[in-house]
């Protein structure tokens, strides 16, 4: 009788699970309606949103560092607790995104695609969305960086100081061909995050779907061009020998063109392939 009770009791709640969780076809829709109402928003409701994003983006990214890098002793020892304990607190600020509600330009990459590609949607409608969406996540980020943390001497502590300018030079020194690559790598799995976030219609699921492939590329060491937007900025402000040339040139030029190319092509043109039966003939 109890074993017979358990079974049905794991039965039940596997088909609550299953009813909670959205199918790969229908995220791909999801995302491909959420586009057509994000192309609706007006120029100041997306530079708002997107803000927002950029902010949400740099909290997480504080936290990050904070965190990161404040077990200097142990860390020495143990070098892989830093990027895991950075992975570990980064998803925070997608998880603002997508829950309190942001514009973020990594995700998008992925959104309009299969609209675009079905013919819903013009190639115009994604680029002004993109564009709009980058710079107001720039502006985001650099607010928090500046106001938020540069003036409130946050990152004061030499740990933290050391350790954010380190990042930041360590961004700027790669090959553009490596932080382009970072770049794909990047977005393949924060695009991926943003699908299983779509997948759960509560909120622990939506947590639990974005935080592990965030915590992956963050643990890993890709790029995320809004991120960098903050532990660039951050370090400049700090003292750090960065130009701003190197910000642009180096570092978020190749890692955009990447997280592009991570976020439209591997995740939204190749899930719209497979499951958006309304592709062109």
């Amino acid at each position: 009788m109890v074993y017979y009770r358990l079974t049905v009791n794991v039965k039940l709640i596997l088909t609550i699970v299953y009813m909670s969780i959205l199918t790969p076809q229908k995220i791909v829709k999801y995302a491909s309606e959420a586009a057509l109402r994000k192309s609706e928003y007006s120029t100041s409701k997306v530079l708002v949103l997107s803000f927002l994003a950029g902010a949400y983006i740099a909290m997480g990214s504080l936290l990050a560092i904070i965190v990161g890098y404040g077990f200097p002793g142990f860390a020495a020892e143990n070098p892989a607790v830093v990027k895991l304990l950075m992975g570990a607190t980064f998803p925070v600020g997608l998880i603002l995104v997508v829950i309190a509600g942001g514009e973020l330009f990594t995700g998008n990459t992925a959104y309009f695609v299969p609209n675009v590609m079905s013919g819903r949607q013009g190639w115009s409608v994604m680029v002004r969305n993109w564009g709009l969406v980058w710079m107001g996540n720039f502006m985001g980020a650099l607010f928090f960086a500046y106001f938020m943390v540069h003036l409130t001497n946050i990152l004061s502590y030499d740990i933290w100081a050391e350790g954010v300018k380190s990042v930041a030079t360590a961004k700027v020194s790669n090959p553009f061909y490596v932080t382009f690559l970072k770049g794909v790598g990047a977005n393949w799995l924060v695009c991926l995050a943003m699908w299983l976030g779509m997948s759960s219609k509560s909120t622990t699921g939506k947590i639990f779907g974005i935080w592990w492939p965030v915590m992956t590329f963050v643990t890993i060491g890709y790029e995320h061009s809004i991120a960098n937007m903050f532990f660039i900025p951050i370090a400049m402000f700090g003292g750090a020998d960065i130009s701003i040339m190197q910000l642009f040139g180096s570092n978020l030029l190749p890692a955009t063109l990447g997280n592009i190319v991570g976020g439209a092509i591997f995740v939204g043109l190749l899930y719209w392939y497979v499951y958006d039966d309304r592709k062109k003939s």
